[in-house]
């Protein structure tokens, strides 16, 4: 006499609810727990980037205690002169001061590609 045993018995079924309640329990933690990470990983970087402008900032602070630097700053954002000497601001159509032209010229240019421009830039009207 040979007796089938049933595809699922109680216990197995009890069995399967259980885990499925603690793979449902841990699945809600476990994604906060990865975008708190994530969250985290992102804030890091904004503070390196922080810390970089932060740098570069005491690095131009520094550059203010050279009273050459000074100079050269008062005289270009200012206008300012020495006593005996004349400033001159040149006009456009409209009567405004003209802005001089920036020039890009990246610092991995060899010298001569940079004396080409600068010899080029000084030939344009």
């Amino acid at each position: 006499m040979s007796r089938s045993r049933p595809a699922l018995t109680g216990r197995a079924a009890i069995l399967v609810l259980v885990l499925a309640a603690l793979v449902i329990t841990l699945a809600i933690p476990l994604r906060a727990w990865l975008s708190q990470r994530a969250e985290i990983s992102a804030l890091e970087a904004d503070v390196a980037q922080a810390r970089e402008r932060v740098d570069g900032l005491r690095a131009e602070l520094k550059d203010w205690d050279d009273p050459a630097f000074v100079v050269a700053q008062a005289r270009s954002r200012l206008h300012f002169v020495f006593p005996g000497e004349v400033g001159y601001v040149v006009l456009g159509e409209d009567d405004r001061p003209v802005a001089p032209e920036a020039t890009e010229v990246t610092a991995q240019d060899p010298w001569y590609s940079r004396l080409w421009e600068s010899t080029r830039q000084a030939d344009l009207p």
